[in-house]
């Protein structure tokens, strides 16, 4: 049932808004959850993310405390390294070119490791990336690409984490409620209209966070804000991000902020669905391009596919196949590195074709120049070099020589049968653009003065990210955002109360 009103007002249930509401109980406050989808859909795009998140740590020690279930014998054999904050920052710059925000770049560096640890002490449980951020070579792992940890049970089993601490701590969740508009009184935000069960009721709180995500799944903004071709794109998470919280800020008065021509988007298989499928989760990505080769309609390569490990390219690379003819590419590989591809390439819903000679595999790439696409794979198999050893664990320098565009790193020739390729298109995770807020958590306004009662967290902050991201990073940036937020909200919300009973 949708109470008249609530101390703090959370919109959306992902990992951003319970981070937030779990922070605004801490300070005291009541607080309420909306969550626009039905609870079968609910969590945002967190339920179809593999739960990843990016923290600077010092070494085993660090890990220890956050997964003290690491064995003796994993230890041993393992080398987990050292992700310090000076690397986080170097990563952030060097991905987004400068330009992410330095104040709440330094809120996500900063703080990334207490949050998770702050997490761990809510019930969220950690477990190392094993497998997909670390291969074993001669009988020792070594994690790479500063990404070590993952929520156990991926995204949903971090959502389960957060539902059963909220239940515990008397947060109240309400499903299938759509905030329609923010109520503004005397500047301040006083609450929203809430659609609920086929009714329009008016919610009023002493403080409001917005943490319902950004417009990915909106293919008319999209096709605004990130250019012409966008709509085309199939949506990689939730069908519900489509801008709302975004657009009631920005019709109270709130600053726009960050990188609106820009987004989060990967290699996703061709015939995935228009939006995420829950049964299959984030397994429509193909991660594992940094292994093979990609080639488009045209028969030719596009991108350097071993530019960086695949957490620094992955973000970007979507786009790239979007601009491709068709807006399609396949990604091809021998035997020689089958055994290093994630399992998302085993799932029952990919689109694949195998063959036993490079001249058939070709032949059933659909939509593709055959015969272009041979040679493009025979020069690039003269182009390696092989003077220099094959490490998928490190940036190995085994590149090629007179491609354009050239391959940097884990060039192998493609030679050794069978050979299989893998159809993908552009799944769009989550947009840049968004709301401007201070590193309270408060909402900016057009005259960059807090908006009071309103504060957001998540993916509908602008500012942080441009042109790509960190692997992880985003998970993160909600959890740290969203915990200042609460934390903030909550303190505006007691301010408000010692003022009415004043």
């Amino acid at each position: 049932m949708l109470p008249d009103s609530t101390e703090v007002l959370v919109i959306g249930a992902g990992n951003a808004a319970f981070a937030a509401a779990h922070a605004a109980r801490e300070g005291g406050r009541s607080v309420l959850m909306l969550e626009r989808a039905p609870e079968e859909e609910a969590g945002g795009n967190t339920r179809f993310s593999a739960g990843a998140m990016r923290f600077a740590y010092d070494g085993l020690g660090d890990l220890l405390r956050l997964m003290p279930d690491i064995s003796e014998e994993e230890r041993a054999r393992t080398d987990f390294g050292r992700y310090p904050e000076a690397e986080f920052y170097d990563d952030m710059g060097r991905v987004t070119e400068y330009r992410s925000d330095p104040e709440l770049c330094e809120l996500l560096v900063s703080r990334s490791l207490d949050t998770v640890l702050w997490m761990r002490g809510k019930g969220v449980r950690f477990v190392p990336i094993w497998g997909r951020q670390a291969f074993e070579v001669d009988g020792r792992f070594r994690f790479w690409g500063g990404l070590t940890a993952e929520a156990a049970g991926g995204g949903p089993g971090l959502l389960e984490a957060w539902k059963r601490s909220a239940a515990r701590r008397g947060i109240a969740l309400i499903h299938g409620a759509r905030a329609a508009r923010l109520l503004v009184e005397e500047g301040r935000v006083s609450g929203a209209l809430v659609r609920h069960r086929g009714r329009t009721r008016t919610l009023h709180a002493a403080a409001v966070v917005l943490a319902c995500g950004g417009f990915e799944a909106n293919p008319e903004w999209r096709t605004r804000y990130l250019g012409p071709g966008w709509e085309l794109a199939r949506v990689r998470g939730t069908r519900f991000n489509t801008g709302d919280g975004i657009r009631m800020a920005l019709e109270a008065g709130a600053a726009s902020c960050g990188n609106w021509s820009g987004c989060h988007a990967v290699s996703w298989d061709r015939n995935a669905p228009e939006f995420g499928d829950l049964g299959v989760g984030d397994h429509f990505q193909k991660h594992s391009y940094p292994f093979g080769i990609m080639l488009n309609a045209r028969g030719e390569r596009f991108v350097d596919e071993g530019a960086d490990f695949r957490n620094y390219t992955y973000a970007r690379y979507g786009r790239e196949v979007l601009r491709q003819p068709g807006q399609f590419a396949w990604q091809v590989f021998d035997a020689r590195v089958a055994h290093l591809l994630r399992p998302e390439y085993r799932i029952r819903q990919v689109t694949r074709a195998r063959a036993a000679t490079l001249e058939a595999l070709c032949a059933k790439l659909e939509d593709v120049d055959a015969q272009a696409a041979c040679a493009t794979i025979r020069a690039f198999n003269a182009a390696v070099r092989r003077d220099i050893p094959f490490d998928p664990n490190v940036k190995d320098g085994r590149g090629t020589r007179g491609l354009v565009p050239e391959k940097s790193n884990w060039a192998n020739p493609i030679d050794t049968p069978p050979f299989e390729a893998y159809a993908v298109t552009c799944g769009i995770t989550f947009t840049f653009g968004g709301l401007r807020v201070d590193t309270s958590g408060r909402v900016l306004d057009e005259d960059l003065e807090p908006l009071p009662g309103l504060h957001a967290a998540g993916e509908l902050v602008g500012g942080l990210f441009y042109f790509n991201y960190p692997g992880g990073a985003g998970l993160t940036a909600g959890a740290v955002l969203g915990r200042i937020a609460g934390a903030t909200a909550a303190a505006h919300a007691a301010a408000r109360g010692e003022a009415g009973n004043g």
